[in-house]
């Protein structure tokens, strides 16, 4: 197969998933944001790189959003919530993360393959999304790509998607968003 012909495939892949998300979890997720005082995104590997992309557009949002881990990165506090971006929900080094969030009065939102997890029970908001563990051994979706390449996908298009709602609910347009990009270049 050319490469255009598994962008093809990739896409319809990506149809599928999203399909199969449940519009209920996504609009749980977008109030609980809208509600917080901060919002703060934790991921690891590929799934923190979608976070730190949904970062950048919540804070384009007006959302006092940070990525855990940052150097600026302020406490977490009752009020705040808490996103872990997850295909297992088992990741060793995101699970202390909800299970402190929990302890200091913060929600926690797992976006995850996994809703029965570890990180997914800790959680106040749970969306599912499809997509196959990174040695795809487990679970009954089939993707052509290697790894979580879907789930890192979906992930990243489905976080768009909340800021799209979020903006809606907001009255926000593209040009209000513009005005806190980033202008020092």
């Amino acid at each position: 197969m050319e490469a255009i012909q598994y962008v093809a495939e990739i896409v319809k892949e990506l149809q599928q998933s999203a399909e199969q998300i449940a519009d209920a979890e996504a609009e749980k997720l977008a109030n609980l944001i809208l509600q917080s005082k901060k919002v703060f995104i934790a991921g690891a590997g590929r799934s923190g790189l979608m976070g730190r992309a949904f970062a950048m557009r919540l804070m384009h949002t007006g959302a006092n959003a940070y990525v855990v881990g940052e150097t600026i990165t302020p406490g977490i506090d009752e009020g705040d919530v808490l996103i872990i971006g997850t295909g297992s929900g088992e990741t060793k080094s995101l699970i202390p993360m909800a299970q402190k969030a929990k302890s200091l009065g913060a929600s926690v939102a797992a976006v995850t393959i996994a809703p029965e997890s570890t990180i997914a029970s800790l959680a106040d908001a749970v969306v599912k999304l499809p997509g196959s563990p990174k040695d795809q051994a487990s679970g009954s979706y089939t993707t052509i790509q290697p790894m979580a390449s879907l789930f890192e996908q979906t992930l990243l298009i489905f976080y768009d998607a909340v800021i799209l709602r979020m903006m809606e609910k907001q009255g926000q347009d593209n040009r209000r968003m513009y005005g806190r990009h980033a202008n020092l270049e």
